[in-house]
């Protein structure tokens, strides 16, 4: 799977039905491993490889499902992103 090429808002959109996924009872042993993986493919690098093990665990542990982890990943990538970009004009 490739989440590359998607805007931010068809990413949003993602992450709000993987939540909803997660939020749906006698999945979580299946579930886990499928949202980790899927993590770590929406969101690339060092933070996409945390956020995939944080939900990992969150999906296991059954009292954590309410938990909207891929909807978090998201706003920290893109609304509370500290980092700033340079937008150079020739």
């Amino acid at each position: 799977m490739n989440f590359d090429n998607l805007s931010k808002n068809k990413k949003l959109i993602l992450c709000i039905v993987f939540d909803l996924i997660g939020l749906i009872p006698f999945i979580d042993l299946l579930w886990a491993p499928i949202s980790a993986y899927l993590m770590t493919k929406m969101f690339s690098g060092y933070k996409g490889k945390i956020a995939g093990v944080i939900s990992f665990i969150e999906e296991f542990l059954p009292a954590l499902d309410i938990i909207p982890t891929f909807t978090i990943m998201w706003l920290l990538t893109f609304v509370f992103n500290t980092k700033e970009t340079v937008i150079e004009v020739n």
